[in-house]
């Protein structure tokens, strides 16, 4: 038997929200006629939950807001009959009515219960006890192309925004010095998920001024980074090349005046030696020697296999045949591969571009943005693999950025009632998950 799910008060506000529910015969709890003219605004701060409405209750039009509860008792629970925010309430909607309620300024509330096709609620119910982690599945396949193409668009919108979010908070900090955004995001992409974070630190602690100083010299930007990163504090590493950039560093960080970030903030465990932060950190080191003005040639690069070119880059010799300093393994050259290239573009390129789109109100570096998305080769990982056994064609990153967005926002929260495939959903009659 499956478990009995009590209706959310969020479903209702879905059903008033959407104008799904019973439009004929609304009465009071007395019994009065209520016609609905205008459902009005989604209030998403404090206050009564939907602003402006209006409705006609016997002969007389009100206007103004509409508060929802499961129960009328609601009302006292959130202590709105003391709080004159909601004087204006001209309905109360409920599943259940226990009992009258009253504004701070003693009048009563009139209450109406809110009558809807249950169906839309067991069909709700299906989605929040699936057990996929994709809760509508098997209903994919039923979409429509167009439909499902136009809320991909959105949803590519909405991680531009929560990525380029964080570009932003850089933007006001540095004063719009848009090629230290660009260094500090750069070097969190490098540190990818596991060692994102140590990577922006690092970057953080290293103003790209200091770098830009020594441009001519790959070591002494490797002996900057890795420095920095803590990982020239060990006296007992005898190996060669470790003692040449230990002793450049303390000549630098003197000069600099220089404090590093802790070393045990790198992780090195289960992940692959290729994505080893020793080798990315050499790897940024060579993007870093090699470009000068990154921000202003990406802004110039008009297609993509020119800005894969630019973050195709190869760490030092020396790795060639170390994973970490001391150790030696056989021989393997560390470049970026393919996947590295395509992810680091994602996650620097394009919310760079987006905030200096919207910035600059220029839609054509916006446009450079998607344009370079429908470019690059879709992510190959998890969240997309769930997607493919769905029966969906993922073309490019435009749309894998977009599904991920899906899964991670609406998927796993079980978001469904804010989700078009969710809402489509609800309406059908015939499908079960």
């Amino acid at each position: 038997m499956r478990e009995k799910i009590t209706i959310p008060e969020k479903f209702i506000h879905y059903i008033w929200r959407n104008k799904l529910f019973n439009s004929e015969n609304i009465t009071d709890v007395d019994g009065t006629e209520i016609k609905i003219l205008s459902t009005g605004t989604l209030n998403t701060d404090a206050g009564p939950d939907f602003f402006n409405a209006k409705i006609k209750i016997g002969d007389t039009i009100w206007a103004g807001n509409i508060e929802i509860h499961l129960r009328s008792s609601d009302w006292f629970k959130h202590n709105h009959h003391k709080d004159p925010a909601y004087n204006n309430v001209i309905l109360h909607l409920v599943t259940e009515n226990d009992k009258k309620c009253y504004s701070a300024d003693n009048k009563l509330i009139v209450t109406s219960i809110l009558n809807y096709d249950k169906h839309l609620f067991e069909q709700y119910q299906n989605l929040l006890t699936a057990k996929q982690e994709i809760p509508c599945r098997n209903f994919i396949p039923q979409v429509d192309t167009f439909y499902l193409s136009d809320w991909l668009s959105s949803l590519l919108i909405e991680r531009a925004e929560q990525k380029t979010n964080y570009a932003k908070s850089l933007f006001d900090f540095k004063t719009g010095n848009w090629e230290e955004i660009l260094y500090i995001l750069t070097a969190k992409a490098f540190g990818f998920k596991v060692n994102a974070l140590p990577f922006e630190m690092l970057a953080k602690s290293l103003p790209s001024i200091i770098l830009a100083k020594h441009k001519n010299s790959k070591f002494q930007i490797e002996a900057l980074l890795f420095g920095q990163a803590g990982m020239l504090e060990n006296d007992t590493n005898n190996d060669d090349y470790y003692l040449k950039l230990k002793k450049e560093y303390t000549f630098l960080k003197n000069k600099y005046k220089l404090t590093p970030i802790e070393p045990y903030l790198w992780k090195f465990m289960r992940i692959r030696p290729s994505n080893f932060p020793t080798i990315r950190i050499s790897q940024f080191a060579d993007l870093i020697f090699k470009s000068t003005h990154l921000f202003s040639k990406i802004l110039e690069t008009k297609t993509i296999g020119e800005l894969e070119k630019m973050f195709n880059v190869t760490a030092d010799g020396y790795w060639n045949t170390h994973y970490k300093f001391g150790t030696e393994t056989r021989f393997k050259e560390k470049k970026t591969g393919k996947s590295a290239v395509n992810s680091i573009i994602i996650n620097t390129v394009i919310p760079i571009l987006f905030l200096c789109g919207k910035e600059k109100a220029n839609p054509d570096i916006t446009e450079k943005a998607v344009t370079f998305l429908e470019k690059l080769k879709p992510e190959k990982n998890k969240i997309t693999k769930k997607w493919i056994s769905a029966g969906l064609e993922i073309k490019n990153a435009y749309f894998s950025q977009s599904l991920i967005q899906l899964y991670n926002e609406y998927c796993i929260k079980k978001r469904c009632l804010d989700c078009r495939i969710g809402h489509l959903y609800l309406q059908n009659n015939k499908t079960n998950v």
